[in-house]
């Protein structure tokens, strides 16, 4: 029986990867949640939940209940996401360090004592490992590239990272770490760099309620951006396709300015009839954002042949047309 347990699965990245899972003729996927509601797998699972989804509650900083939770379920592979954001990070460290950090610790912990069940584990990780950009010489930043996070919830995903390593080493099951940047489409409405799909919420909402909702990007800058249905493929190919020892990989993004995004958003718009909705620009106090971009994004390529890319372009307009039924 080929069972995935996944954590933080409710949220916008674990329903995307949920619903890809299924597709791919998953057994059975355990989701494990703080709350154990269903969060946003509604939005991929609009008239019902598949009966292969089992949610259960579990909080991953608990040793106990992460013990429990894979004694009693016997996952054949993990996947990791369960995580506070940057801006809860800043507004509780120590709880940020409780998540972040030691929920690796405890999962990892657990996920030793399933012996040879166990065929996978994957770890969402993030370009937060990397510095700021003007680091970096060269035309893109790889996997060995100087890793100096610019925030705390940088150095728990490096910390993280390390701590999966250390678990391949020790245990030889196959490892993943995927470093994500900025994710966008239906249901990224948390965390810093959200703003990119706040921006094609409010353009689809005003449209469907015949309003125009201004909305100005809090940061400038060059930023690397995923679509939300590509990062779901992204976690199931590294789940489930064949791969050996440890991983730490770039998911495969495009780069362009915060500018450049909002005048193809602005473009998308127009081709959909919402023009007259669009009220898009960067806040005059905009700072640039601190996160890396041009991430090479060749390895995971060569490692998951397949993972998909979707253009900006489609991606855009996926998410304007998604949120524009949902507005009205």
């Amino acid at each position: 029986m080929n069972k995935v347990l996944l954590t933080g699965g409710t949220g916008c990245i674990g329903a995307a990867t949920t619903h890809v899972l299924l597709s791919r003729d998953v057994d059975e996927v355990v989701i494990a949640t703080r709350s154990g509601s269903p969060g946003l797998l509604g939005l991929w699972f609009p008239e019902y939940l598949d009966p292969r989804i089992k949610l259960v509650q579990c909080d991953v900083s608990d040793a106990i209940q992460t013990r429990q939770l894979l004694q009693a379920h016997q996952p054949t592979r993990i996947i990791h996401l369960s995580a506070l954001q940057s801006p809860d990070c800043d507004a509780d460290p120590v709880r940020g360090m409780e998540v972040n950090l030691g929920g690796v610790l405890h999962l990892l912990n657990a996920a030793a004592g399933l012996g040879d069940r166990l065929e996978r584990f994957v770890f969402a990780s993030s370009a937060a490992v990397y510095g700021p950009r003007a680091l970096y010489p060269g035309k893109t930043v790889g996997e060995e590239d100087r890793q100096a996070p610019p925030n705390l919830y940088g150095v728990w995903k490096l910390a993280a990272e390390h701590l999966a390593r250390q678990f391949q080493e020790k245990t030889g099951v196959p490892t993943v770490c995927l470093r994500l940047n900025t994710t966008y489409g239906k249901g990224r409405e948390r965390g810093r760099t959200a703003a990119a799909t706040m921006a094609m919420k409010a353009v689809a909402q005003g449209h469907a309620t015949g309003t125009v909702i201004p909305f100005r990007m809090p940061y400038c800058g060059r930023e690397n951006y995923h679509y939300v249905g590509d990062v779901g493929a992204h976690f199931a190919a590294c789940a489930l396709d064949s791969f050996e020892g440890f991983g730490a990989f770039n998911i495969r993004g495009k780069t362009v300015e915060v500018a450049a995004f909002l005048g193809l958003v602005r473009e998308v718009a127009a081709s959909l009839g919402m023009l007259g909705a669009v009220d898009l620009g960067i806040a005059p106090d905009a700072a640039p954002t601190i996160f890396v971009c041009d991430l090479d994004d060749s390895a995971i390529q060569t490692a998951f042949p397949g993972v998909p890319q979707t253009s900006l372009e489609e991606g855009i307009r996926i998410s304007l047309e998604t949120f524009c039924r949902a507005g009205k």
